[in-house]
């Protein structure tokens, strides 16, 4: 009898001890959860580092993660702000300030205080696209000169991190730099010759960010919900990487607040040109609507010339595309495209001359995005008439006056009914072109630079190229059938 009662009293005493220990456990893991969560510190976006550049006189968006429940206050400048975080993040909103500093931006919240020193006030540019926009200074012309050139203090970037996500990210890793002799010898030399232009016209600080990989084709710049809203772009959203780098490169950057974006891109999407005359205002738009601040200026590069020069009339998928970027500078405001026909390479995808590139985006902005009077644009088809053997062109975008540079005007051809092209003489008389054919005694049609590497000369006398076109709608080779 006595065992029996034993025996049950050593059960009773095991649950106890497995019970006394289980409490202590979930006290222990109690503790161990709220110590997580008393010491967990507040971070700001990686966009917010020292040197940083923030957009002036714009409302400013500071951002960042933080335990929920915990409070954080911002200060930068004489404004202080305060809020709680919820769901892991926090935001607020600053007054807009204008173009200066330096400045310290300070975020703290129960267990922590984040220090950032040397903040400027400026205007703030993307630079996105592919290779030609990603080419460096230390790969492009007098890379010592440049470099030389280079010591801005005003002048600062960031270089987001080159990769995609199948899914959209919130952050990225960044760091601002300033621009010195040492730092910039792998910056986009297009965004840094046009951010150095802007600052020394403009007087205030300049900010880059540099988001831009080769050989990537603008779909993967573009969001899946955008590419499967639109039916001419849907079966973009099937491919394998289709928005990868917009999830990644674009998307976290938003709503850090920018001037405006520059873009160089379109090679990769030559084969499929036509379908660009959708894509490429889809993007922009996209891009628009993501940062919610209204029809920022977006500029962008036409394609210069590569591949093998023509003496004969041909058909091209890369004027195609050069259309498509013409199309969509007509479809949306507040864009601007740089014509570069004198600046190519037969056989090199990468014109070694950058500098052209970035002054001519500088000089678009002045007028886009800081309403300049100045001119932005080189000659642009206008409206054609014909008079019996004659095809007489007018431009917008004249400025001062047409001029053929280097000798008799070049890169016009011209056909009849038949719809066969032939080379043309053209002439400039007043604010017009007048091109004819011995060929072609009824001329419907003309054509402008229509090759892969035009050969070309009509300027405006305020320095910029005219962009190649087309009067006719004859069927391309990226046209679907």
């Amino acid at each position: 009898m006595l065992a029996v009662s034993t025996k049950h009293f050593s059960k009773i005493l095991a649950r106890a001890r497995l019970f006394v220990w289980s409490w202590v456990m979930l006290a222990a893991g109690g503790c161990l959860c709220h110590c997580q969560r008393a010491t967990a510190e507040v971070q700001a976006h990686a966009l917010f580092t020292d040197h940083a550049v923030l957009q002036r006189d714009l409302p400013l968006s500071i951002w960042g993660t933080a335990d929920d429940g915990e409070k954080v206050t911002v200060h930068l400048g004489d404004q202080t702000a305060e809020t709680t975080a919820q769901n892991g993040k926090w935001s607020v909103k600053l007054q807009p300030l204008p173009a200066g500093g330096p400045h310290e931006l300070r975020i703290s919240g129960p267990k922590n205080e984040l220090k950032f020193s040397d903040i400027l006030i400026g205007d703030v540019w993307i630079c996105g696209g592919q290779s030609n926009m990603q080419w460096s200074i230390n790969q492009c012309e007098t890379p010592d000169k440049v470099k030389a050139s280079a010591n801005l203090p005003q002048l600062r970037f960031v270089q987001i991190p080159r990769t995609g996500n199948p899914q959209p990210q919130s952050t990225v890793k960044a760091k601002w730099q300033v621009s010195t002799p040492d730092s910039v010898g792998d910056l986009t030399a297009v965004g840094f010759h046009f951010g150095k232009k802007l600052h020394e016209e403009l007087h205030v600080p300049i900010g880059l960010i540099n988001s831009n990989i080769g050989g990537t084709a603008a779909q993967r710049w573009t969001s899946k919900e955008t590419l499967a809203a639109n039916p001419a772009l849907a079966r973009y959203a099937q491919e394998n990487n289709s928005s990868d780098l917009y999830n990644a490169m674009i998307h976290p950057l938003a709503p850090f607040g920018i001037k405006g974006a520059i873009w160089y891109q379109g090679e990769s999407n030559a084969d499929n040109a036509y379908h660009y005359r959708d894509l490429f205002p889809a993007m922009i738009k996209n891009w628009r609507d993501l940062w919610g601040q209204g029809e920022f200026p977006f500029l962008f590069v036409q394609l210069a010339p590569f591949m093998q020069k023509n003496s004969e009339p041909i058909e091209s998928n890369w004027a195609e595309l050069r259309e498509a970027q013409l199309m969509t500078l007509s479809k949306l405001p507040h864009t601007g495209m740089a014509v570069i026909t004198d600046l190519g390479d037969e056989k090199d995808i990468h014109p070694v001359p950058k500098g052209p590139v970035g002054e001519r985006l500088a000089q678009i902005a002045r007028n886009v995005a800081y309403g300049e009077k100045s001119e932005p644009s080189g000659p642009l088809f206008d409206s054609l008439t014909i008079e019996g053997n004659k095809a007489i062109l007018k431009f917008k975008h004249v400025g001062q006056g047409l001029e053929a540079r280097g000798g008799e005007l070049s890169g016009f051809t011209i056909a009849g009914e038949d719809k066969k092209f032939h080379n043309a003489t053209a002439k400039v008389e007043g604010d017009t072109v007048v091109v004819t054919a011995d060929a072609v005694t009824k001329p419907v049609a003309v054509r402008y630079g229509w090759a892969n590497y035009p050969q070309v000369n009509l300027w405006n006398k305020d320095g910029l190229p005219a962009s190649p076109f087309r009067t006719d709608d004859f069927p391309g080779l990226t046209q679907p059938k």
